[in-house]
């Protein structure tokens, strides 16, 4: 792709984005993994995180270092992660990704275990270690970012920007009416995340839910003699059975961490943004629910340090194409 584009605002930086991963590794974040790794021109993956959400944090970080062994990028640390949500019981989705995460394929263990060091330790460290150079993809639960903000309030001027798979502008969720599943395993901590003041893209359900891998794409996948593509293949079987139910028995399925790995690599593929305020109801009817505010702004009430970067509209047949190109031919 050349010359990385930035996180946010869609200009042009000079060699990759240095960024660190904050994932509830389970299957879309390991495919979002391999599309990162097949992009080192635009993106490197300085570190990983591990959070709950799809499995146990101590899960995710181990599914972390399978991705990262696979890809040639085993000298990438993983640190795990806070192991449930700020003010709410754990909830994991091993029905959805497997009880392993990967779709139930026991993948061997990592030749490298996690490091010592926790995953908001880690964090915190390495953008002090590095001003204004780091960023953030977050695709599960937002408890690792919410607790570092808590125990540094420096973290938002240090950070270059946080790209997030999470919420949905038009209220409608998927792990309640109301609620995406990453904003209401911890909706504390994602209202602390998008009130921060640092620069954030939101990517949610609006977007992901339409940007899919389609039938073609699923047996192309499986056709391929690609390493990447034939891993992608094996644990997404567990998955499309998952979707199948919600696409009327189609074995297709939604690309939602991938997109935002996307939107990382290339902003441009985001058609139609939007600048707006975002809150997280924490009632119960619509515990989890991003509240974006899509009133006109006028100069006199704007606070672009308030404002979150939402995603109204994706190319979604482009972003699909180059995630194919990158599982199958690199």
């Amino acid at each position: 792709m050349g010359d990385a584009v930035t996180a946010v605002g869609g200009g042009r930086d000079t060699g990759p984005r240095s960024v660190i991963l904050d994932m509830d590794v389970g299957v879309d974040d390991a495919i979002a993994m391999l599309y990162l790794a097949g992009h080192p021109e635009a993106v490197r993956i300085e570190a990983v995180g591990s959070i709950h959400g799809n499995v146990e944090s101590s899960l995710a970080a181990m599914n972390a270092r399978r991705v990262l062994e696979l890809c040639g990028l085993g000298e990438v640390p993983v640190a795990v992660g806070c192991w449930r949500p700020l003010a709410q019981p754990l909830a994991t989705a091993g029905w959805v990704h497997g009880e392993d995460g990967l779709g139930n394929t026991n993948q061997p263990e990592p030749a490298v275990p996690p490091t010592g060091e926790h995953a908001v330790d880690q964090m915190i460290r390495m953008v002090h270690e590095r001003p204004g150079e780091l960023d953030i993809l977050a695709t599960g639960p937002l408890t690792n970012l919410g607790a570092a903000l808590v125990m540094d309030p420096e973290l938002p001027s240090l950070v270059r920007s946080v790209v997030l798979m999470g919420g949905a502008a038009n209220g409608v969720g998927n792990a309640s009416p109301t609620g995406e599943a990453n904003i209401w395993h911890d909706p504390e901590a994602a209202e602390l995340v998008f009130t921060a003041g640092w620069p954030v893209t939101m990517i949610g359900l609006d977007v992901t839910m339409a940007t899919r891998l389609e039938e073609p794409e699923i047996d192309a996948l499986a056709r391929s003699d690609s390493p990447r593509a034939a891993f992608a293949s094996k644990i997404l079987a567990h998955y499309l059975g998952v979707y199948a139910a919600a696409f009327d028995g189609r074995r297709i399925c939604p690309l939602h961490d991938p997109l935002a790995a996307g939107v990382l690599v290339d902003p441009t593929f985001i058609t139609e943004p939007l600048m707006a305020e975002v809150h997280v109801s924490g009632g119960s009817a619509t515990r989890g629910m991003t509240v974006v505010d899509q009133r006109p702004k006028f100069a006199a009430d704007q606070d672009d340090a308030t404002l979150t970067r939402v995603a109204l509209g994706v190319d979604s047949r482009r972003f699909v194409t180059d995630l194919m190109t990158v599982l199958t031919e690199r």
